[in-house]
């Protein structure tokens, strides 16, 4: 009888319903008015009359387990309870509260938001996948290790790339072959690899109007038709192009403007005689070049060979006359010279010497 009263207590323990344990909330910080004449109010506290009443309430809505167990025990004394029937009731009982006890010992889950370091959170910006990993067990290196050593491995597979792989595309080297003809533009584009730029739909064309089928007449008109675009000193135009999306677009548009200035220039209704070619929009630069008659030649070299034998016996015949001066002795006899004594200029003797005036006395200066 003892074991189906113990386990009724049991189960009824599990139906009391047990308060949930009061979470210390944190403390908000408000922010302090700057200047006020009045001070804060704050909301007014809950009465004492609403707090009994919530208490009441809590404690009208719990179980009285000893009176409930008292009662059973009672019961059990009774000889004429069916003690078949009440252990099916209590089985019955158990099963419908092994529910309740799951709900009860499950574990609370703890929400991500607000967990003190966010723990349970992602790291978006660490490359690893700790999901379902056993726990580290100080025999291997850590995940971030392993992403190191992928990327050294990644550096090793180009240096063989480039090592191995790359001399063989010299098979497919061609010879350089020059532009003929037929071929006068030259566009140039700009790439950047691995990235979208905005600059790289740019395309430049360059080409001389001397390369073009046109005649000297014509070739004048096209560079007037330039105008900064075209440069005097080197004699090439360059014209760019970036107004469209795509390079093809940009490359399509400066041909059709090319073939537009050599229609115009073909043109024999104005072919802008009376208008002379501008040039202020290029800056010419000087660069000196070496005389030609300072370069180094055989007579040359014969006349400074015959100049310097001539300087050679002409201070021969001075230092046998005794006319050359030594410069090496002068300088030795100016540091070697006796230094002159400190003499009173003839100025300031006169000064000393001179009868003072009537009414004024001398001030002569004292050390002190």
């Amino acid at each position: 009888m003892a074991p189906g009263v113990k386990s009724m207590r049991l189960c009824l323990r599990a139906f009391r319903h047990t308060p949930a344990h009061r979470r210390v909330g944190t403390r908000i910080n408000v922010a302090r008015r700057t200047f006020s004449s009045t001070p804060m109010q704050w909301r007014p506290a809950a009465k004492k009359d609403d707090v009994d009443e919530l208490e009441v309430d809590e404690e009208e809505d719990e179980i009285d387990t000893a009176e409930m167990e008292r009662s059973f025990q009672a019961a059990l004394r009774d000889p004429d309870i069916d003690l078949q029937a009440l252990t099916r009731t209590q089985e019955q009982i158990l099963g419908s509260a092994s529910a309740i006890l799951s709900e009860v010992q499950r574990v609370p889950r703890i929400r991500l938001s607000k967990s003190f370091w966010h723990e349970e959170e992602d790291d978006p910006d660490l490359i690893t996948d700790e999901r379902d990993e056993d726990e580290f067990d100080e025999d291997d290196i850590m995940s971030m290790a392993h992403g190191k050593l992928e990327e050294f491995r990644e550096y090793r597979e180009y240096a063989r790339i480039a090592a191995w792989e790359m001399p063989l595309l010299s098979k497919l080297a061609r010879p350089f072959e020059p532009p003929t003809a037929q071929e006068p533009l030259r566009f140039r584009y700009t790439s950047y690899m691995g990235e979208f730029h905005p600059a790289e739909n740019k395309v430049v064309v360059e080409f001389s109007p001397r390369d073009l089928p046109l005649d000297e007449a014509q070739q004048l008109k096209l560079k007037k038709l330039l105008g900064p675009r075209y440069n005097p000193e080197t004699e090439v135009a360059k014209i760019s192009c970036e107004q469209f999306e795509h390079q093809a677009q940009n490359k399509r548009y400066l041909g059709d403007l090319v073939e537009s200035l050599i229609a115009q220039a073909k043109d024999p209704s104005d072919m802008f005689e009376d208008i002379p070619l501008d040039t202020r929009h290029h800056t010419f630069k000087v660069k000196p070049k070496f005389p030609r008659e300072w370069r180094m030649s055989e007579e040359r070299r014969k006349f400074l060979d015959d100049t310097r034998q001539k300087s050679l016996l002409l201070d021969q015949t001075k230092e046998e006359a005794g006319a050359l001066i030594n410069g090496k002795e002068k300088i030795d006899q100016f540091f070697s010279a006796p230094k002159p004594q400190n003499k009173v200029p003839d100025f300031i003797k006169a000064r000393s010497t001179r009868p003072l005036l009537k009414g004024r006395h001398q001030h002569m200066p004292q050390r002190v």
